[in-house]
């Protein structure tokens, strides 16, 4: 474009001076100026197309990117979901467990108190049964011989 400016330049100061200027040389000009802005324009449009093109390429590159990101969080979420699943499983299972054998010893204790209860009112019969004989033996119907006096 400079080198088409500088012969316009050239041509103006030639037409200036010379009087028998042909003026088709600076149509000719004018049309090596259209052609090289025609030039210029399809250029920056195949430039454009091309950057377009790129930004194109780059956004899904970038989607891709985020795409796999993504996968890959929700696939540590799962993970992470399957093993908080696994321990509350796991102690779950040990708190019910526990609570059964709890209750085992719960019975196992009534139980206990049930058989030790029992044997401590047996033997409250039986002493006091021995107690009603002593007291028995000691009482005695035949009448007793009454002193004068």
């Amino acid at each position: 474009m400079d080198a088409l400016l500088s012969q316009f330049s050239f041509l103006a100061k030639q037409a200036l001076q010379d009087k028998n200027f042909d003026p088709m040389r600076m149509e000719e000009l004018m049309k090596l100026f259209d052609i090289e802005a025609y030039n210029s324009w399809a250029a920056m449009e195949v430039e454009g197309k091309k950057e377009a093109e790129e930004a194109e390429i780059s956004m899904r590159e970038a989607e891709e990117h985020l795409e796999s990101l993504m996968d890959m969080a929700m696939e540590d979420f799962h993970s992470f979901n399957h093993e908080v699943e696994h321990t509350y499983k796991a102690e779950l299972n040990s708190l019910v467990r526990t609570a059964k054998a709890v209750k085992k010893l719960g019975d196992s204790v009534g139980k206990s108190a049930a058989i030790a209860s029992k044997k401590y009112i047996d033997a409250a019969n039986l002493s006091a049964m021995a107690s009603m004989k002593s007291a028995w033996n000691g009482f005695s119907i035949t009448p007793s011989k009454v002193h004068p006096a």
